[in-house]
C-alpha cells in the first residue's frame, strides 16, 4: 500500500489522523534531538544551532495541529498515541547507526568527525524525504478540506535541504556520493516504515 492511499484513510478517521499528527511530532522531535547530540559544544555554527530550533519547533507545530482533528488525547510519544510505533521510533535511529557505520566503514571517520559527518548525511536524507511526505500530505489534507495544514513546515524544509546541500559541498567533492549512499538507505527504511502503517491501518 502506498502513502498516496493510507494518507486519505487516516485522515478520514479523527482518532487516527490525531495519531499520525503525533507519530509526525515525534519524529521530527527525535531529529532535532539528534542535531543537538552532535552538535561540538565550541565550534557548533548558526546553521546547525538554526535547524535543530525549526526541527523542535515542528514538533511543536505538528502537536499543536491535533487540536484540530477534534481529539486531544495524545499527551505523549507513548505507544497508545502513535502509529506503527516500533518503527516510527526507531526508524530515524536506524538511520544514524547504518549511515554512521557506513563512514566508518568507507571514509574511516572516527569521533567528532563522524558525528558531524554523519549528521549532515542524515539529515539531508530526511529532508530529502521531508520534501517528499510533507507535499503529498498537503495534497491530502487539501482533498479531504482538513483543518489541518503543514503548508509553514514546507516551506522551512525546502530551506533546510539548500543549507544541507551548502554544508555537504564543503565537506567533501564527493559529497553526492556519500549522500546518495544515505538516501538509499533512508529510502529502504521509509518503505518498511510505509508497510507497517499500512498494516496498521487496515
Amino acid at each position: 500500500m502506498s502513502l498516496n492511499s493510507i494518507l486519505p484513510k487516516i485522515i478520514s478517521n479523527n482518532q487516527l489522523h490525531a495519531r499520525w499528527l503525533n507519530t509526525l511530532s515525534l519524529m521530527e522531535n527525535t531529529g532535532a534531538r539528534k542535531i543537538s547530540a552532535s552538535e561540538d559544544p565550541v565550534t557548533v555554527t548558526y546553521i546547525i544551532l538554526k535547524h535543530a530550533a525549526e526541527e523542535h519547533r515542528h514538533a511543536f507545530y505538528l502537536k499543536k495541529q491535533i487540536e484540530k482533528t477534534g481529539k486531544e488525547h495524545c499527551p505523549t510519544y507513548a505507544d497508545d498515541y502513535l502509529v506503527a510505533p516500533a518503527y516510527s521510533k526507531y526508524y530515524l535511529n536506524v538511520l544514524d547507526v547504518e549511515v554512521s557505520r557506513y563512514l566508518k566503514k568507507d571514509l574511516r571517520l572516527t569521533g567528532k568527525e563522524l558525528r558531524f559527518a554523519a549528521y549532515l548525511l542524515v539529515t539531508y536524507a530526511i529532508e530529502v524525504r521531508a520534501d517528499e511526505l510533507y507535499p503529498v500530505y498537503q495534497d491530502a489534507l487539501d482533498n479531504a478540506g482538513s483543518k489541518v495544514n503543514v503548508k509553514s513546515i514546507i516551506l522551512e524544509e525546502e530551506g533546510h535541504l539548500e543549507e544541507m546541500i551548502a554544508q555537504l559541498h564543503k565537506f567533501s567533492p564527493d559529497w553526492q556520493l556519500h549522500a546518495d549512499k544515505a538516501v538509499e538507505i533512508e529510502t529502504r527504511l521509509f518503505n518498511d516504515w510505509v508497510v507497517e502503517l499500512g498494516r496498521e491501518i487496515n
